[in-house]
């Protein structure tokens, strides 16, 4: 796939899109049981209907579900994530395409220089 087919803006809506087409993966019973939780676990049970797929039940998590390769991993907002420890790392970055991130352990006068710069490239920051 081009690169255009994932850049900024237009990347994320087309993953919002591709995950508005996914169900969202319950377990079995969670609805029923407030000790079960939702978050998913395979059916396992002989008799379960919903490990056996019949009509009416939830869905089961399988490999046609996954995202497309060019959007896989991407920030919400459609940019790609990158982790910037320093303020050589911000050059060679597309403002289309990527989205700064910066790392926990930047201090304070670090991470002013580093953000001035990001904004100075006309960079997106995730985090400040």
């Amino acid at each position: 796939m081009s690169a255009s087919y994932r850049q900024g803006a237009e990347g994320g809506e087309l993953r919002r899109a591709s995950k508005g087409r996914r169900p969202t993966f319950v377990r079995q019973e969670s609805w029923r049981y407030l000790r079960v939780k939702p978050n998913w676990r395979r059916p396992r049970g002989i008799h379960s209907k919903m490990r056996e797929s019949v009509s009416g039940h939830m869905p089961l998590v399988r490999v046609g579900y996954r995202s497309p390769v060019a959007l896989r991993g991407l920030h919400p907002s459609g940019y790609e994530d990158v982790l910037v420890h320093n303020v050589g790392e911000l050059e060679g970055l597309d403002p289309r395409r990527h989205a700064v991130r910066i790392a926990s352990a930047v201090g304070g006068r670090k991470r002013e220089e580093i953000i001035r710069r990001a904004r100075a490239l006309g960079l997106r920051i995730l985090n400040a």
